[in-house]
């Protein structure tokens, strides 16, 4: 960042000189790296709002990266934290409210037959991969080409290729944080998302040593990209035959619908990983998925194949907040925001067309995704930005910052619903604005 530009007198300037003194690079989280305008800190947050130390509003469609789907500080979910804190924030033996969140997951999906928390997405993956292994004594993970599933080692191969590495005949495995291991990268097979013929080729070759096929049925880092149906029945049908664990990734994508990824794309998982909105804005994670496979993490037979637990893990504060956001989170709800959804996807679309412009929007449900230089994509490939593009998508994002809207570094967004029809308005004028101003300057 730099910092010649930056009004010295603006609190949150301020604040950026602390934070470079104390955090490599003046963050603690590389998602919070802005490119396309000067930082910003936060005082609070009000509804579909978040109001900066400064003073200004902006209207918050990345929510904490999707997990704040009732918008900040949403009363159910405050009052139950707060009835909570007085009674005590963490203990050391099990109590209801775990039980009780639970139960509502269970409910919401046939798959759900046992469920284990954690505190993130990233410990949800990780403990879904070490289960496959333990469940199915086979070595090898399988995964979709630049798709994100977290931090953990194995999870993390082939986020963010380039075509300098990528592979030319099939998706090579390569890594996205300096010093993995080649280990690392010989337990992962990759594959490309929505090529059901050459991925099923790499599955068939590997299907002796493949414990589970890692997918996110529409992943945010691979461009918001939905699996075509044939791709989603052809890995369902190829890991049913072969004894393979088939793992939803429902970080994310468990708002789509109110039974999640297997309601709204019509195919069942054997796993899933959860976390963002079942914590109800607090930090959560959870592996949920058949009983015979969840038997991995038990107990009740002696010790475990797969011990799982956590200081933090299933504390009463965190299931307690999602308890009341799922109870909240009711199929009307989901309905509501969904055609939020597509009212602002099919009313940038018709801008995108009208104007005659290289650039589309992806996605389904509440959230929603712009690219420039490209329009269909159906891959990682497809979706992958050369470096004009961007230099567009920087400076859409500075664009939209500039009226006060709030999106994703990578140009995500999502619907909260909280959100108004003038909520809406405000984010499709902000989008349309902000795309002819991109254009403008090219």
């Amino acid at each position: 960042m730099n910092m010649s530009s930056t009004n010295t007198a603006s609190r949150s300037s301020r604040l950026y000189e602390r934070a470079q003194r104390v955090f490599p690079g003046g963050y603690t989280r590389v998602t919070l790296i802005e490119k396309s305008s000067e930082p910003v800190f936060v005082d609070r947050g009000e509804g579909a709002y978040m109001v900066s130390v400064d003073g200004r509003r902006y209207l918050d469609c990345s929510q904490n990266f999707t997990s704040l789907i009732h918008g900040h500080a949403f009363a159910p979910v405050t009052q139950a934290v707060r009835e909570q804190l007085e009674k005590g924030t963490a203990f050391s033996l099990g109590g209801e409210a775990e039980i009780r969140l639970a139960e509502a997951l269970q409910q919401r999906c046939r798959s759900f037959e046992h469920i284990c928390f954690s505190n993130s997405g990233t410990e949800a993956v990780m403990h879904a991969l070490k289960a496959s292994r333990a469940f199915t004594g086979r070595p090898l993970i399988a995964k979709c080409e630049g798709a994100y599933h977290g931090l953990s080692d194995f999870s993390e191969v082939s986020v963010s290729p380039t075509p300098d590495n990528w592979g030319d005949d099939e998706p090579a495995s390569v890594p996205s944080s300096a010093g993995t291991p080649e280990s690392v990268l010989d337990g992962v097979v990759t594959l490309p998302f929505n090529d059901v013929q050459a991925s099923l080729g790499i599955l068939q070759r590997h299907r002796d040593r493949l414990a589970c096929v890692l997918l996110d049925p529409m992943p945010s880092r691979l461009g918001l990209i939905p699996a075509t149906a044939e791709y989603l029945r052809a890995i369902r049908e190829f890991c049913t035959r072969e004894g393979v664990v088939l793992v939803f990734d429902q970080v994310i994508n468990f708002r789509l619908a109110h039974g999640g990824c297997e309601a709204f794309f019509g195919v069942e998982p054997d796993v899933s990983t959860l976390a963002k909105v079942v914590g109800g804005g607090f930090p959560i994670g959870a592996v949920a998925g058949r009983a015979s496979f969840m038997k991995v993490f038990s107990a009740a037979e002696g010790y475990p194949k797969l011990p799982s637990g956590g200081t933090f893990s299933a504390n009463p504060v965190t299931m307690l907040a999602g308890l009341a956001a799922l109870e909240h989170l009711t199929p009307a709800a989901i309905d509501r925001i969904n055609q939020h959804g597509e009212n602002v996807r099919s009313r940038v679309t018709a801008h995108i067309e009208r104007q005659g412009l290289e650039a589309c929007i992806t996605g389904e449900g509440s959230l929603f995704k712009i690219h420039f230089g490209v329009k269909s994509p159906r891959n990682y490939r497809d979706s992958f930005p050369l470096p004009a593009e961007v230099d567009r998508g920087n400076r859409f994002r500075g664009a939209t910052m500039a009226r006060n809207v709030h999106l994703m570094p990578s140009g995500l967004g999502s619907i909260s619903t909280v959100m108004t029809e003038a909520d809406i308005e405000t984010l499709v004028t902000a989008m349309r604005e902000s795309i002819d101003e991109v254009y403008a300057d090219s």
